[in-house]
């Protein structure tokens, strides 16, 4: 009896073995479209920005927007450097008169890059393919053609309104699994639009409690796909703190989500998981692969000292964040040039990195994954405003994923 006991306890080890083992090593397949409730149009920017004159100083923004204007009457030859550090899209109508620097269309094929050598890793297969990546953003224009073979769920929650397609949601999109532009362009993309709040007396109110039913409605789609084919990762450019209405419920709902082993990437990410990031700047019209063309960001340069020369604690992980080229909404195969961006492109970077990982190791951890990411970093020196410091840690795509292979 006592045998018998032992062998039937030895079975249930290798069953229970094999089991993990062949979870772990699942091939990821193609995985079937769950839902798209509807394909929102295109906005028309020329109504919106309504001006064909060059600004004369940057925006708030620290560029000059000139996205679907009409600059065909323009003489900008004496303007490289006011050039050099415009946001403008497919639509915008240039003039003649260039200075021979300032090629747009190339420019725009240059800035498509996702920079640090990841085509390299693409063209090993590591694309994140059988990784399920989640976005929560803005209305999306479904069928831009640098994303709309990867979509597998699009839906929008009760207060989404229905909207043209807006700017944010494509940009982050392909930012991530973008098929020229993305970090994970074989990743499969689920996406849930909404607002984070409402409209009371013409002024917007958050209300996170929002963002919390659309995490747990990822959730919910996850339980249903293979597990070779698991939603690894969930990216919201937003980020909340405790004086904010919806406060408790976001922060339960992304306790969920670690729980099942899965990483939510949000400006947020330094209370929620003790992770700290930044946006990279970089030089106008340089090589998003070679290291020495980063800097601090744009609209952070001016504390860079403070930030980096001074940090506590866990060092910040950077990755790239201005002169970006991502989809647009103006049209499915219309692009935009951001010469200045915000975590809000940095975000959905760090999401695709790690869908890179995920594919290589499944069984990756996203404390494991960031570990790796630090210890791999890359750094340079730089100066900025007088100072000279070292800039760490640079996120380093082909480093983390030689390390996992």
């Amino acid at each position: 009896m006592i045998n018998k006991r032992k062998y039937f306890f030895v079975c249930i080890v290798i069953i229970i073995i094999v089991g993990v083992v062949m979870a772990c090593n699942a091939k990821p397949t193609d995985t079937k479209v769950i839902n798209i409730v509807r394909y929102p149009e295109s906005p028309d920017y020329t109504t919106f920005f309504n001006s064909n004159k060059f600004p004369e100083e940057k925006d708030e923004n620290l560029d000059f927007d000139v996205r679907s204007t009409d600059l065909s009457s323009e003489d900008l030859t004496s303007r490289l450097d006011d050039l050099l550090y415009t946001t403008y899209d497919s639509k915008t109508k240039w003039p003649e008169k260039l200075p021979e620097e300032f090629n747009p269309t190339e420019l725009m094929d240059l800035y498509k890059n996702p920079g640090f050598n990841i085509k390299e890793l693409h063209k090993q297969g590591i694309t994140g393919k059988g990784v399920g990546i989640a976005i929560i953003d803005q209305t999306l224009l479904v069928d831009h053609v640098e994303y709309k073979d990867r979509i597998k769920l699009y839906e929008e929650n009760e207060y989404a309104g229905k909207y043209e397609a807006q700017m944010h949601g494509p940009a982050v999109a392909s930012i991530a699994v973008g098929k020229t532009v993305g970090v994970a362009p074989d990743a499969d993309l689920y996406y849930i639009a909404g607002d984070s709040g409402t409209v009371n007396n013409d002024n917007f109110e958050y209300d996170f409690s929002f963002l919390a039913k659309n995490i747990d409605r990822i959730l919910e789609v996850n339980e249903s796909l293979p597990d070779a084919n698991k939603i690894r990762v969930i990216s919201l450019a937003i980020g909340w703190d405790s004086s904010q209405k919806g406060y408790e419920e976001v922060t339960e709902a992304v306790n969920k989500a670690k729980e099942e082993g899965i990483l939510v990437v949000s400006s947020s990410l330094r209370e929620t998981f003790g992770y700290k990031f930044h946006g990279l700047g970089k030089y106008p019209m340089s090589d998003a692969d070679n290291l020495e063309s980063y800097k601090p960001g744009s609209w952070w340069e001016y504390n860079a000292e403070r930030i980096l020369g001074y940090s506590t604690g866990a060092p910040y992980l950077l990755a790239p964040m201005d002169f970006r080229c991502t989809a647009a909404p103006t049209g499915v195969n219309d692009y935009a040039v951001y010469s200045s961006g915000g975590w809000s492109w940095t975000i959905p970077y760090i999401a695709g990195v790690y869908a890179l990982a995920c594919q290589v190791k499944p069984d990756i951890t996203y404390d494991e994954f960031w570990n790796i990411a630090l210890e791999t970093g890359n750094s340079i020196n730089i100066n900025s405003n007088g100072y000279d410091y070292i800039m760490e840690k640079i996120i380093n795509p082909v480093g983390i994923i030689d390390r996992l292979k």
